[in-house]
């Protein structure tokens, strides 16, 4: 083979894998604009701080950016983002060894929402009164019932992502989130029944 077609040759192949880098590349960024919101908010249901779910969600980017080879051959792109993030938000949370108070910040809504004009006023202070209740009810369940929850109404993962997710069956998923939203229910009615 002559010099020059070994440099043609060389540049066909350099040409080719910088294709194959910028698409993977490509990929990566699709999943960010996609699943951006999805990442932050598992982060953010592990850890319950805005600024450790913010690291924890660019942690998780840096790993599929890392492991962006891999991504042709995934089936289910949400499922194995959301495995991501979670392993990295669990992975965070016992390396910083922080104990958190449940925050006041909630991550949907920055901003105290407006109520419709329509709504009277106490109905409304009513209504952000027991999202905040709820909020702490399920922050206070155990994490074996509360992992699932989150992932399954907030997130609105089917069991099959949760489970995926977590690393237990689907039975586990559906038993848990059943078992969550009945002790939820109970403490609920307690609290009404108190009034």
């Amino acid at each position: 083979m002559t010099e020059g077609k070994r440099l043609v040759a060389g540049e066909a192949i350099l040409s080719e894998a910088a294709t194959v880098v910028q698409s993977q590349e490509e990929a990566v960024e699709g999943l960010v604009r996609q699943h951006a919101q999805l990442v932050y908010r598992i982060a953010y249901a592990v850890l319950r701080h805005h600024h450790d779910a913010e690291d924890a969600a660019q942690e998780t980017f840096v790993r599929v950016l890392r492991y962006r080879r891999r991504l042709a051959a995934v089936d289910d792109s949400k499922t194995w983002l959301a495995r991501i993030a979670w392993r990295v938000a669990v992975d965070h949370a016992k390396q910083g060894g922080r104990k958190r108070e449940i925050p006041l910040e909630n991550p949907e809504k920055p901003f105290e929402e407006l109520a419709s004009p329509e709504a009277r006023a106490d109905d409304a202070l009513h209504g952000t009164r027991v999202g905040a209740l709820l909020e702490r009810m399920i922050a206070a369940l155990p994490k074996k019932l509360r992992e699932p929850l989150i992932l399954s109404t907030v997130e609105e993962m089917s069991p099959r992502e949760v489970a995926a997710a977590l690393g237990i069956n689907e039975a586990a998923v559906r038993s848990r989130v059943f078992r969550a939203r009945q002790i939820l229910r109970a403490k609920l009615a307690e609290r009404i029944d108190r009034k």
